[in-house]
């Protein structure tokens, strides 16, 4: 049996993401912690996974799904009420005389393994994992049910129909009659999140952060599992389907089996999504997923390349980043001396990033990363020669110029 070599690419890749890794600690632990730069992490991190899970379903299967903050809510709320402490979920719930869900997977492994010192913290990530696990099994779920009939359905009208799924899940979850459940239209509180992560001595100082490190690696060993499916039989089926489901069927690829299958993993993350969402803004409530989260992780994956993992992530960060932070000030009063430069005030932010937006599309076509991987770049840099580079960069064109012309 022959095994797949590790490339340099592959390689160059783990190291770093490695450095990041460790690059996040350090700087976390050494700046201020309430910098700007924290929040793009954390929020990036999150939307850099189900930005790939609805990349798994448009890009590699082919499927024009819009139901994704419809999923990241079930599993927000999925990883809320059960991860909210029992001596909290009365205060929580006060406007329906309290909860009638009283369990906690956090509260479980504390009686089991005890809430003080170490094996606190390890009923802590334990009970976490847990109930992200299961968030994530919910939206998969739904995404199995719905899909029954929804999946029959083809390109816009797909798209149409799981939007539509998303919007009437939003109202049904602020409905008082279940308001024991999911607190009716008010925000969940008082569980788990990123900074409970951070470690703590006996005083209660923090000692060591690592409330941006831990959406880090829980969101990248979700992607990864995504790659090593995307490089698996069932991968392959995926984009097989995606290219021609006429030739995929008479291949013996069994349509309905794998587009349900795609359409349930790509919801099980964005589950998983929604509860990593759930603990970067402290609270959850249906409001926040509207129609707009769909198009901003959907603009996510144009942005970066339908295809690409990597243009998924990198793209991810990019626009957390310019939303959030870099374009910030211009959405503030600015002067020159005692003249005000016009347009800027509130919402002129959102006009540039829009325009930048509209330059990418124009100039990327098929994103910043197309269909390619970082690694597979690096690779390809370093296997030309340099006499070959012309000749490899002319027949590119070429293909091009071919393929715009069918």
């Amino acid at each position: 049996m022959k095994t797949k070599k590790i490339t340099k690419g592959t390689l160059i890749t783990l190291i770093l993401i490695f450095a990041v890794l460790i690059a996040t600690v350090i700087l976390e632990n050494t700046i201020n912690a309430n910098s700007i730069l924290f929040t793009v992490i954390r929020k990036g991190a999150v939307y850099s996974l189900v930005a790939v899970s609805m990349n798994l379903l448009n890009g590699f299967t082919g499927l024009f799904s819009l139901g994704q903050a419809g999923f990241m809510l079930l599993g927000a709320y999925a990883y809320a009420i059960l991860t909210i402490p029992d001596g909290v979920r009365d205060s929580v719930y006060y406007l329906f005389r309290g909860s009638s869900f009283h369990f906690s997977t956090v509260g479980f492994f504390e009686g089991i393994l005890g809430s003080e010192g170490a094996a606190g913290f390890v009923s802590l990530i334990l009970g976490v994992l847990i109930a992200i696990i299961v968030a994530g099994l919910v939206a998969a779920l739904f995404a199995f049910l719905i899909g029954l009939p929804v999946l029959r359905l083809k390109s816009d009208y797909l798209a149409i129909a799981t939007l539509g799924f998303a919007e009437i899940l939003r109202a049904i979850f602020q409905w008082d009659k279940l308001g024991k459940v999911t607190n009716g239209a008010n925000a969940l509180r008082g569980y788990p999140t990123f900074s409970d992560f951070n470690i703590t001595n006996e005083k209660g100082i923090v000692v060591l952060r690592l409330s941006s490190v831990v959406p880090l690696i829980i969101a990248g060993l979700c992607i990864f599992v995504i790659v090593l499916l995307i490089n698996s039989s069932y991968g392959r089926a995926f984009k097989a389907v995606r290219d021609d489901e006429i030739a995929a069927e008479a291949m013996g690829i069994n349509l309905a089996k794998h587009k349900s299958l795609s359409f349930c993993i790509s919801s099980f993350f964005a589950g998983v999504g929604g509860a990593l969402f759930a603990m970067f803004a402290s609270t959850v409530q249906a409001k926040t997923f509207t129609s707009a989260l769909t198009y901003e992780i959907f603009l996510i994956v144009v942005i970066g390349g339908i295809g690409s993992i990597t243009g998924s992530c990198i793209a991810s960060f990019f626009y957390i980043a310019c939303s959030e932070w870099w374009l910030r000030f211009l959405d503030n009063t600015q002067y020159i001396g005692d003249y005000q430069i016009p347009l800027f005030r509130n919402g002129f932010r959102m006009v540039v990033f829009s325009v930048v937006i509209m330059i990418i599309v124009l100039f990327f076509r098929n994103g910043i990363f197309g269909h390619k991987e970082l690694a597979d770049i690096i690779d390809r840099k370093k296997k030309k020669k340099p006499g070959e580079t012309a000749a490899a960069d002319s027949s590119e064109k070429e293909s091009t110029q071919e393929g715009e012309t069918i």
